[in-house]
């Protein structure tokens, strides 16, 4: 049996649907993130395993125990908001020990746990400051202690890294990844940055109107979408139109708008000979070579230097594609040069335009 288990779960406000029958089963020690667009249903998910929001329908355990209706307060659930929520008024060490207090442990034991939690977040200096004295990495990692030093069964992020700038968020990741192995703790994290969820997590639950699309290990997600909105939201892709030729024996023969040939790709379930579907083609996986090799011509449109690559919008007789490259020290493609554009075997994903978010996420579970 997981540790966690969300079995059908769903919450209404009057006659709109928030979540929908989430199944989610969670083991000890994994580290999950619920990710996707603003309103997809990911931060209610986590209120109602705190127990913030009433569940609708459906039914939550944890190590065994039914907690579906019972009381917040009663779950010993580890949270760390958005807004850090420390209490000005207090030192680093007293935000920290607020919980151990609360509990009334004695004072030398809650002494030897605030010093612990400390020492696993890198605040041992600074347990005598306020919250105004601190960065906000470091208000971070003081409620990331304050959450921990309680040891709960889950620790729950609610969108933990949001509020800080770009270099800081990264570095946190990491340091959220290693305080997590290091302790063991099931961790259940809310995030819309894909970036994020796909560098830390175990597997990751990507959500769309309330309904779960696809959940599976960062990789397997990324690599092998179930449908085009994920295709399109985790990461970036291009997206193309075509139909099915022939089905068989697990592989499809498709005719892609705007070109001349077929394409050979990895069948889904069901899918059949004069289907309409879509593909999915990974930037990074494009091949830009010289004019006249490829499977495709193609001319550079627009570029953009990214730091470690380079960005380039192609225009090609299938649409305006993106595409990828390394910033390897040689010199990059011009605007408006004729190039080739290759692609390994196998990059080319198949989506079936019709597949429901239901059948998406049983697909993904079986995969």
């Amino acid at each position: 049996m997981a540790f966690l288990t969300l079995s059908d779960v769903s919450k209404y406000y009057g006659a709109t649907c928030a979540v929908q029958g989430m199944n989610l089963a969670i083991e000890q020690g994994e580290f999950v993130s619920l990710l996707g667009p603003s309103g997809c249903g990911k931060t209610t998910t986590l209120q109602m395993v705190a127990g913030f929001v009433p569940v609708s329908s459906g039914r939550i355990t944890l190590a065994g125990r039914d907690i579906t209706h019972a009381a917040a307060n009663t779950r010993g659930l580890g949270i760390v908001f958005q807004s850090y929520a420390l209490f000005p008024h207090m030192t680093v060490e007293a935000n920290v020990g607020f919980g151990l207090e609360m509990r009334k442990l004695p004072a030398a034991e809650r002494q030897r746990k605030v010093k612990q939690a400390l020492e696993l977040v890198h605040l041992s200096a600074h347990a005598t400051r306020y919250p105004r004295e601190l960065s906000g990495g470091q208000r971070q990692r003081v409620a990331l202690a304050r959450a921990l030093v309680i040891e709960p069964p889950v620790l729950l992020l609610d969108e933990p890294l949001s509020n800080l700038d770009a270099q800081l968020r990264e570095e946190m990741q990491y340091e959220l990844r290693r305080i997590q192995r290091t302790l063991g703790t099931t961790t259940l994290m809310v995030t819309h940055d894909q970036d994020e969820a796909l560098s830390i997590s175990d597997r990751v639950v990507v959500m769309r109107g309330g309904c779960t699309e696809q959940i599976g290990h960062p990789h397997a997600v990324y690599e092998r979408p179930q449908s085009r909105f994920i295709a399109g939201f985790v990461g970036k892709a291009n997206l193309l139109r075509g139909t099915v030729r022939t089905a068989a024996a697990g592989a499809a023969r498709v005719a892609l708008d705007g070109l001349a040939f077929d394409l050979q790709v990895g069948a889904l379930e069901g899918v059949a000979a004069g289907q309409p579907v879509a593909l999915s083609l990974r930037p990074e996986k494009l091949q830009l070579l010289p004019a006249g090799q490829g499977r495709l011509a193609g001319t550079v449109a627009e570029r953009y230097f990214l730091g470690s690559q380079w960005f380039y919008a192609l225009a090609t007789p299938a649409g305006t594609w993106m595409a990828l490259a390394p910033n390897d020290g040689r010199d990059a493609l011009a605007e408006g040069q004729a190039v080739g554009i290759d692609w390994p075997d196998g990059a080319l994903r198949l989506l079936a335009e019709a597949a429901q978010p239901a059948q998406a996420a049983q697909a993904a579970e079986q995969a």
